[in-house]
């Protein structure tokens, strides 16, 4: 039996093909049957344009239905399929086109559904094995030229199934999708589990506060980043009865602030439901559907999964498990240093597991700070200076200090007196771990899924100590 991601998907698919996969906004929808169909004459112009298995064909391209169509006649076309971002610079794009050398690089997605329509379709998905690849994501490339995770079609759907059976997907539900595509929450979490249901998804190109409100009267289930949440709760529409009809509330991308959990719930009588996962592996850890969530905890480990953390108490955590990607494309060295002896992928994120299993995250480790010797992590500074009053969002880095090495800076997003808070933070913190500068700013720079991005914030205030 062939291995290829799209017949896996494709047995989900509800019997009807006349139910809806998309709904839009102004209340129209594609079908299944619909979108099965455009899938055979995408893969058929794939084809006809010399795609080969193996071939990597590119997208570039606003979230759409049409490129969904494309990623999935990619699969069939047992093509590896590569999603940018379409806020990439020239620069940047010719990076990744010289990298991954696509056979098939699109910028116009409605434009080649409509011209494949013309192409007699290709009825049989093409014959791929488990550890052929499926996809090629690119890293943010933060500490350095981004690395393409080599995913496989055994992979993806080890995660989508896990997924879809521990978030409880039935036919019956209905996901809201405001995600954007170019990313595996978006692309593989969300849509996957939509798929392996036959369930529709309420399309929405981009998180609109209207438009998301309008969606959640009909959803069952929405995914989102943090940012997407405390958008909802900025808003007065969104109420208890605004959020009733929804089971599960699912957050993940970037780190949820406890004081987001407990305003959600405060507001709506639900917990939200927040995962851990990476381009890498897809989604690694979750909290339980059935069970306490709990602030700060990324919940457990996926079925299959195994994590272990380097180092006694708080470390590095390391994974191995069948959804865990193959390498890095084209870079065997480095893909050699992101893998133990035994077989471990070390995920550069600093954590620690508790006595029942639970995981909780404290940050990067490129983004530990040695100060005088100490190890400081950001994340239990950031969480006492988020319950301040006034402070909105804190990002705590190190930044050059003459004589500690590093010393703890912290950029605030909010309003506050810079003095007031470092006392305060003093009353909690040892003096080793509390801000010596605390700087105040309109917005946190962020990248596209929402995670801040500290390396900027290191370059931006590197003299803050200075003089």
């Amino acid at each position: 039996m062939s291995a290829n991601l799209y017949t896996r998907l494709a047995e989900g698919f509800p019997g009807d093909r006349s139910a809806a996969v998309f709904i839009f906004a102004d209340g129209s929808e594609l079908s299944y049957g619909a979108l099965e169909t455009q899938v055979s004459h995408a893969a058929a112009l794939l084809v006809a344009r010399g795609v080969e298995p193996g071939d990597r064909v590119a997208l570039q391209v606003e979230k759409s239905p049409q490129a969904v169509v494309i990623y999935l006649a990619a699969l069939k076309a047992g093509a590896v399929f590569l999603p940018l971002n379409i806020a990439y610079t020239p620069a940047e794009v010719d990076y990744f086109l010289r990298d991954a050398e696509p056979k098939v690089f699109i910028q116009d997605a409605p434009g080649f559904v409509e011209e494949a329509a013309g192409v007699a379709p290709l009825d049989e998905a093409v014959a791929r094995g488990p550890d052929d690849l499926a996809s090629i994501i690119y890293t943010s490339g933060t500490t350095g030229r981004s690395k393409g995770a080599m995913l496989t079609h055994a992979a993806l759907l080890d995660n989508a199934r896990s997924l879809h059976a521990i978030w409880g997907f039935t036919p019956s539900d209905v996901l809201l999708h405001a995600l954007p595509i170019f990313h595996v929450h978006g692309l593989f979490v969300a849509m996957h589990c939509a798929f392996l249901s036959g369930c529709p998804m309420i399309w929405l190109p981009r998180f609109n506060d209207a438009e998301v409100l309008a969606g959640l009267s009909r959803a069952t289930v929405m995914m989102g980043v943090p940012t997407f949440y405390t958008r909802l709760l900025a808003n007065p529409q969104f109420t208890r009865e605004a959020a009733s009809g929804v089971r599960v509330f699912i957050s993940g991308s970037a780190p949820l602030l406890e004081s987001t959990f407990a305003e959600f719930e405060q507001r709506t009588g639900k917990r939200i439901l927040e995962r851990y996962g990476m381009s890498e592996a897809a989604i690694i850890t979750s909290n339980p559907l059935d069970g306490a969530r709990l602030a700060g905890s990324v919940g457990f480990p996926l079925p299959g999964v195994a994590l272990r953390i380097d180092g006694e108490g708080t470390g590095v955590i390391q994974i191995k498990g069948p959804s865990v990607f193959k390498g890095y494309w084209r870079m065997p060295e480095k893909t050699a240093e992101e893998f133990t002896a035994d077989g471990y992928f070390i995920t550069g994120d600093v954590g620690r597991q508790d006595e029942d299993g639970r995981v909780w995250i404290s940050g990067r480790a490129k983004d530990l700070i040695i100060s005088g010797g100490y190890n400081v992590y950001p994340k239990e500074i950031e969480l006492v200076l988020d319950e301040a009053p006034g402070v909105i969002e804190s990002a705590v880095i190190g930044v050059p200090h003459p004589d500690f090495g590093e010393a703890v800076v912290a950029v605030v997003m909010g309003q506050g007196v810079e003095a007031e808070l470092i006392a305060a933070a003093r009353t909690k913190l040892a003096a080793y771990k509390t801000p010596k500068r605390i700087v105040f700013v309109d917005e946190l720079p962020r990248n596209a899924m929402g995670k801040v991005q500290k390396n900027l914030l290191r370059e931006r205030f590197a003299d803050v100590l200075a003089g």
